[in-house]
């Protein structure tokens, strides 16, 4: 499976995501508002820098200049319909990597140059991927499944990777 590959597959996973938390939003945009801390991004926000971090990977990997899908959440009229907003995003995201032609090796690929906060970086493209990308990929993802999970919304690992079957109630912990 190639970075592209694997990408596509959690963004997926990410959109299926935002999809099971907007059913279970009884407040109407509450939970994309919660976070886990009082200084961390709410939920919405980290599922938007998790597209980010994908777009920034495969269009180093592809060569091509840098995109960003992340219309904000105002649809013009006054009115903000978040959800709506962040579906767009990931499916332009994914919709975008899935044109790109990426080489399966990037050794020949010039760095990884970016910013990590306030600290700009360069890696050789393979380091910028595996140590880089793909854990600030996951971490956002990571943070968009703790949140929901935190607002009571009933995700399991299946909801995350796609790959995990439980039967219904199952728990570790009885």
């Amino acid at each position: 499976m190639t970075v592209q590959d694997t990408l596509v597959h959690y963004l997926e996973r990410l959109t299926a995501l935002m999809e099971k938390i907007e059913r279970h939003d009884t407040a109407e945009h509450g939970i994309l508002q919660a976070s886990l801390a009082p200084d961390m991004f709410p939920l919405h926000t980290q599922a938007r820098i998790a597209a980010n971090f994908a777009l920034r990977a495969c269009c180093r990997l592809a060569r091509v200049p840098e995109v960003c899908f992340d219309a904000g959440d105002d649809r013009g009229d006054g009115q903000v319909n978040r959800y709506a907003s962040v579906r767009e995003q990931l499916d332009r995201s994914r919709e975008f990597i899935l044109t790109l032609s990426i080489p399966r090796d990037p050794v020949d690929s010039p760095p990884g140059e970016d910013t990590a906060g306030h600290a700009a970086i360069s890696l050789p493209m393979d380091e910028y991927i595996q140590a880089f990308a793909l854990p600030n990929f996951f971490f956002h993802l990571s943070m968009v499944y703790a949140i929901a999970r935190a607002e009571g919304v009933p995700l399991g690992k299946e909801d995350f990777d796609g790959y995990h079957r439980y039967p219904p109630g199952f728990s570790f912990l009885q």
